[in-house]
């Protein structure tokens, strides 16, 4: 399934040994990587990774496994889009360095960036170098129009697909791929208990469908559960592949 990429946010999960990682694993990113394709780094909104340390990620993966990365929040929630060149170049060299490794980077824009803003970030996604992918997630609902729609697909960025009990159903694609986050409510599931703590298994057959839907349109898919989604991702992303698999071949 060259176009589907389905993973979970995050791989560095002390709870999940014992069941998706063995006891004794030395290094859970070469564990992970046994078992998925692809994860999205989360820890690069918190800080700009070392090139030392994105080297050694690609190092410690197949050949065809796809990172994705979250912006630093610097960029996205402290200076909200403005004056960051600097740290923007210095992130997408580093993100560079994992050379075809490299999938979508999300642009996670906080709920407070709202449309009143849409000439800054009109500016942001004209000025982002085209060779690479992005994907933008908003968290403000007034957003969604055709206005908002329209803009990414000027500028070739795919609307994030969330699952969050903030945001209402989206099914919008506007670019020639599409960007899932399986969220949840971190209100009412922990997610460090290494186990299921909510039944999704309905909401993933529905997601199943549509993704069956985008594959079929040509759509390429990149999907990651969080761990506040079910509580237990791995599962999440085996009973998706699941679903999608029946009766389906790209």
């Amino acid at each position: 399934m060259e176009r589907l990429h389905v993973g979970t946010m995050g791989w560095s999960y002390e709870f999940w040994r014992g069941q998706f990682y063995p006891e004794d694993s030395k290094n859970l990113l070469t564990e992970y990587a046994k078992n998925f394709d692809t994860v999205e780094i989360d820890n690069t909104f918190y800080r700009i990774p070392s090139r030392d340390n994105v080297v050694k990620w690609k190092e410690e993966t197949p050949d065809d496994f796809i990172f994705t990365a979250k912006f630093p929040r610097k960029i996205t929630h402290i200076k909200m889009l403005q004056d960051c060149k600097e740290e923007l170049e210095v992130f997408i060299e580093h993100m560079n360095l994992m050379g075809n490794k490299l999938g979508p980077m999300l642009i996670q824009l906080p709920p407070g960036f709202t449309p009143e803003k849409s000439g800054v970030l009109k500016d942001f996604l004209a000025g982002l170098p085209a060779k690479h992918r992005f994907a933008l997630e908003v968290r403000n609902k007034k957003w969604l129009d055709q206005k908002f729609y329209d803009m990414l697909r000027d500028n070739k960025v795919a609307l994030t697909l969330l699952d969050h009990p903030w945001m209402p159903e989206m099914n919008m694609i506007t670019a020639d791929f599409t960007y899932i986050r399986w969220v949840g409510d971190r209100k009412k599931v922990i997610g460090t208990l290494g186990k299921v703590e909510k039944d999704r298994s309905e909401d993933i057959r529905d997601w199943a469908e549509k993704i069956k839907g985008f594959l079929d349109n040509q759509i390429e898919v990149f999907g990651y559960f969080s761990k506040t989604y079910s509580g237990y991702p791995p599962d999440d992303v085996r009973m998706l592949l699941d679903q999608i698999l029946i009766n389906q071949t790209f």
